[in-house]
């Protein structure tokens, strides 16, 4: 596996407020590393910096070995796809049109079928292919959600000709969805990281989802990394109840909800911790 990512005492600083501070970690292709932390505790902060939107106050960030800073912008967009939590359209472009715009100018060798195609497959995979010809402004979250996750596929799809390892980046990319969306989205992230070839970044709130679907989980609190859980150690009760400041009551808990489930088994790891009840 390839190191994709390595971030040395990364921080982000907005006049005397540090949203980010000293934070290092490292993360491979073939990997989901997921992103949870109480609100404003600094984690879409931290995935525009390694997206390349926004640039640290100090610190480095590598992407593929090189600085992130010095990959020129097609390389760039051939080795990261990103998926914001709220997707912003300013035209009544389709879905299909939105997701066109994944592929376009991304990767090399590509004719204008070729991209069109990666479109329409995209779609299908997002379970979006509905909305291909209906205007992206008037679906609705859940729906948008959908059309966007297919555009990063997209994007993902053309750079595989130029950058055969990427990483896809998803902030909070299951907010909208219903619970069959959600874990359809999260399991066809996870399909893409098992191929071995992608890392999978994702912003998540459901400690839960995060558990079940990454292999590690890094955990923000106030702008700094508090721990990184893995499936062999989880985050403690101990350790959530300061973190996320409530107190956790456990009812009826089965099996090890946390180590990372497929298809119904993953569903019945949810349904467990629906018996989990947090109260501040």
């Amino acid at each position: 596996m390839t190191e994709m990512i390595a971030v040395h005492d990364l921080t982000y600083q907005i006049g005397p407020k540090k949203l980010l501070e000293q934070i290092s970690f490292s993360a491979k292709s073939g990997e989901v590393l997921a992103i949870v932390g109480p609100n404003g505790a600094g984690k879409s902060t931290l995935l525009r910096m390694l997206s390349g939107e926004a640039r640290p106050s100090e610190g480095t960030i590598l992407i593929g070995g090189e600085k992130l800073e010095a990959v020129p912008q097609r390389q760039l967009a051939a080795r990261r796809a990103v998926m914001l939590q709220n997707s912003r359209v300013a035209f009544p472009f389709t879905g299909f049109e939105v997701v066109r715009l994944g592929a376009e100018g991304v990767g090399i060798g590509l004719s204008r079928r070729d991209r069109d195609q990666l479109a329409l497959a995209a779609l299908a995979s997002a379970d979006a292919a509905e909305f291909a010809e209906r205007s992206f402004l008037t679906l609705s979250g859940g729906e948008q959600q959908r059309v966007s996750f297919a555009r990063a596929l997209a994007q993902l799809a053309a750079g595989q000709t130029l950058e055969p390892d990427q990483i896809l980046m998803l902030d909070e990319p299951i907010a909208s969805l219903d619970i069959r969306h959600q874990l359809a989205l999260l399991e066809h992230a996870r399909a893409l990281a098992q191929s071995g070839r992608v890392l999978v970044i994702v912003v998540l709130h459901d400690l839960a989802l995060a558990h079940s679907f990454a292999d590690r989980t890094l955990v923000l609190q106030d702008g700094k990394l508090a721990t990184i859980a893995t499936t062999d150690a989880p985050l403690s009760r101990d350790l959530i109840e300061k973190i996320f400041e409530v107190s956790i009551v456990a009812e009826h808990c089965h099996g090890t909800p946390w180590r990372p489930l497929g298809g119904a088994q993953r569903s019945a790891a949810i349904g467990n911790h629906a018996r989990v009840s947090a109260s501040a």
